[in-house]
């Protein structure tokens, strides 16, 4: 509940409260109450119960979920190195971008919210709460380095527990009072809505999609818990919960359209005033911490599939991969988040930016589902299609209605989402550019083998390994070597790494023998696994021939250092974009886990 709910069960603190704020310009009377409070059941059963945790959850590739997991499941139905393929990937990056940009407003927004329960205790404690946000969120950031293992389990547990519970009592203390409200769960009272309003009414779905946000988040969870609980917990707990919240905010307007004003807060006595705002303030941090820590999963994803650099990761748990820390998505997120603080200043302001670049994502993960469905799924893509298409004209429904809050705010979760998007395409495109230049001066290596025992250098004990992106090609760290040292090792190795597009790989080692005493091994790791490549290697003796003692062996590595040029590839901004990324990547040696004291790095230039 902490980690896949946090998000979404956060969305009660400012959702009511959005609906009825005067850029709708809404009148807190009883049809509108009720069609609004339709409207937010219908988008949690079909957005989030039906679309993701009913269908989206059986889209998991190999027990892994998410949009990069998605897209690498429709990608492999489809033709390898086609162009339906490459539109997938280029779709399912852009997504995966745009859900990052809306996912670092969630902190901001939900502690901010959370904090401004203090203008009701005290109205002149409203000067603290851009300060005490800042600090809440800053301890947040800056604990993550120590793990979050036992506070998750100990402390954010209890909190969800306890967080849903409350929401389900307010409710019904609320909903008591004004037990008419159960009545918007019948879709007339939506329909109505759009009817009295008409066109115009379409642009509420704009505040409504805050109810909905955290939805994708459920899906990216898939691989820590499995699709059985997450259901479990939100079909009897999370789910009832949040409905009832709502219906009794909505009691509680419909009671007193003055609440409209802070729905959440308004609707406890005084007395649970302050114990309430500690309570949704430690809510929020769990909210936040569901974020920081998807994000660190969707960033080893993405760097696993080659579209970002390599950075410096660090686990917590020895059995459990997911509890990592990457200090650069970290910092990088704690900046952007402390900005929106700083920069918008209040939960309503955020708002306006909340939801913009959700709206897409959402779009693009129905898409592909679709693709999935009639590709893999046959006996259910007679329903899962039509569905698709019924989904689809919700997700085109909140695009239109959010498209409006692009002027106000929503524009900065689009830049960052396309400012990223540019980032992964540059990487991975730049990537492209370096190999098929080092292919182009390169030297095949049956080529190469077969002049060079014509003349074969002087033997050294020991094995050499040399990390190559191409295992047809010569390394460039192999003909260094020659040329400086004039020596060859007594074995040698060509080692290829391999991310596939599945999470975990079932085949780890290839090795083949293409010369006297010199093998070729490719190295095969899941997208969710860490290359640890001194521990693969132990198992060539269980495959092959080739044993190797680790006390004897040596890793050469190429460290390329790039040259950009207008004339070629990529435009010269993108080029220069891609050099500084190349020059901030973690090195081979620390990323594959290469004893330092067993290493030999040697360099050499490339233009592209």
């Amino acid at each position: 509940m902490a980690v896949v709910f946090g998000d979404i069960g956060t969305s009660p603190l400012y959702t009511i409260r959005e609906a009825f704020s005067g850029q709708y310009g809404l009148i807190a009377d009883h049809d509108t109450v009720l069609g609004l409070l339709s409207m937010i059941f219908w988008s949690l059963m079909l957005v989030v119960a039906l679309k993701y945790v009913t269908v989206i959850l059986r889209a998991d590739n190999e027990g892994e979920g998410g949009i990069m997991a998605l897209m690498a499941l429709a990608q492999r139905s489809l033709p390898k190195g086609s162009r339906a393929a490459y539109s997938i990937g280029i779709v399912g990056i852009f997504g995966a971008a745009l859900f990052f940009g809306d996912g670092v407003i969630t902190p901001a927004i939900s502690v901010l919210a959370a904090v401004e329960g203090l203008d009701l205790v005290a109205p002149e404690l409203h000067a603290w709460i851009v300060p005490v946000t800042v600090v809440v969120l800053a301890t947040l950031f800056a604990t993550q380095r120590h793990g979050t293992a036992m506070i998750g389990r100990y402390v954010f547990g209890p909190v969800a527990a306890a967080w849903f519970l409350v929401l389900a009592v307010i409710g019904v203390a609320d909903i008591v009072r004004e037990p008419e409200v159960l009545t918007a769960i019948n879709p007339v009272w939506a329909v109505r809505f759009f009817a009295d309003h008409s066109w115009g009414g379409i642009f509420i779905l704009g505040a409504v999609i805050l109810a909905v946000t955290g939805g994708e988040a459920i899906y990216t969870d898939l691989g820590r818990f499995g699709a059985r609980p997450i259901r479990r917990a939100w079909y009897f707990f999370v789910l009832p919960a949040l409905m009832l919240n709502y219906l009794g905010q909505g009691a509680l307007v419909l009671e007193n359209p003055e609440a409209a004003r802070n729905p959440f807060y308004m609707g406890v006595p005084e007395w649970g005033l302050v114990p309430l705002i500690l309570l949704s303030t430690a809510a929020t941090v769990m909210a936040s911490q569901a974020v920081i820590t998807g994000g660190f999963s969707v960033a080893r994803q993405a760097m696993q599939l080659g579209y970002i650099p390599r950075m410096t990761v660090r686990y917590f748990s020895g059995a459990n991969r997911s509890q990592v820390y990457i200090p650069g998505i970290n910092w990088a997120m704690m900046v952007i988040v402390l900005g929106l603080v700083l920069g918008f200043g209040s939960s309503s302001a955020l708002a306006s930016a909340y939801g913009v670049s959700m709206s897409m994502t959402m779009l693009i993960d129905t898409v592909l589902l679709a693709i999935v469905a009639r590709a893999l799924w046959p006996r259910w893509r007679l329903w899962v299609l039509p569905l698709c298409a019924v989904l689809l004209c919700i997700d085109l429904a909140f695009l239109t209605a959010n498209f409006v809050k692009i002027p106000q705010g929503g524009w900065f979760a689009v830049a960052l989402g396309i400012a990223l998007f540019t980032m992964l395409r540059t990487w991975r495109r730049g990537r492209q550019l370096l190999r098929a230049e080092i292919q182009k001066e390169g030297i095949r290596i049956e080529s190469f083998l077969s002049g060079l025992m014509l003349s074969p250098p002087v033997r050294v004990p020991g094995t050499a390994v040399f990390l190559t992106a191409d295992k047809d090609v010569v390394p460039h760290a192999l003909l260094h070597n020659l040329k400086h040292n004039k020596v060859l090792h007594e074995q040698n190795i060509f080692l290829n790494v391999v991310t596939l597009n599945i999470p975990y790989s079932h085949k780890r080692l290839i090795v083949e023998r293409v010369g006297e005493r010199f093998y070729r091994v490719v190295v095969r790791f899941g997208f969710m696994e860490t290359p640890d490549v001194p521990l693969a290697l132990m198992q060539t003796c269980d495959v092959s021939e080739l044993c190797l003692d680790p006390m004897d062996t040596t890793y050469f590595v190429s460290r390329e250092s790039i040259v950009a040029s207008a004339r070629r590839g990529m435009p010269i901004w993108r080029d220069k974009l891609f050099v500084l990324m190349h020059r901030n990547a973690a090195a081979a040696s620390s990323y594959f886990r290469l004893p330092g004291n067993r290493l030999v790095e040697l360099g050499t230039q490339v233009e592209i």
